[in-house]
């Protein structure tokens, strides 16, 4: 598959820092112009409406949760252990795609509210065969969820509330363990 335009990225680059930043509203299609550093007829080119916009943000997310479920399918430490660890947010390109497209879904977007919807399904599923029951699977779920927003709580140099290093390594034994 032929590589997207350098343009076409900056472009979704920019839409999504928008959207992370600032939101849904402010997202208007001469701010991603203006951010990205092109005509609104070079961004017009790409995406030919704010609609196709979102499409392009909803693909981007579609396709590093692919790329993660790969990662996942063959962590050395299981999935369940993987999926909790990078729970903790890192501000890479799927953590960045994951908020961009849930900012999309308070907006209203019912695109962006299915996809977030198919994402966790497809985590769910991978997860299923390695845990013991639906309980277990809804544990996992559960902390998983609750790293990524409490980690959203440890801010501007604020403490974080999420466990990192050692301690968040004892969290993932501790929930191995519950589920199996």
């Amino acid at each position: 598959m032929p590589r997207p335009p350098l343009a076409r990225e900056r472009v979704l680059d920019a839409f999504e820092t928008i959207l992370i930043d600032d939101g849904e509203r402010a997202a208007t299609l001469d701010a991603v112009a203006r951010r990205a550093e092109v005509s609104k007829g070079g961004l017009l080119y790409h995406f030919g409406s704010k609609e196709e916009l979102e499409a392009g943000m909803i693909d981007r997310l579609l396709r590093l949760h692919a790329d993660d479920l790969q990662v996942m399918a063959t962590a050395p430490e299981g999935p369940v252990a993987y999926y909790i660890r990078t729970s903790v947010m890192e501000d890479d390109g799927l953590d960045r795609a994951l908020i961009a497209t849930s900012r999309l879904a308070q907006g209203g977007s019912a695109a962006a509210a299915a996809a977030l919807r198919t994402v966790r399904r497809e985590w769910e599923e991978a997860i299923r065969p390695h845990v013991r029951d639906e309980m277990s699977l809804h544990l996992v779920m559960l902390v998983s969820d609750g790293l990524y927003f409490n980690n959203s709580l440890g801010v501007n140099g604020d403490e974080p509330v999420t466990p990192t290093g050692d301690a968040l390594a004892q969290l993932v034994e501790l929930v191995q363990r519950a589920v199996r």
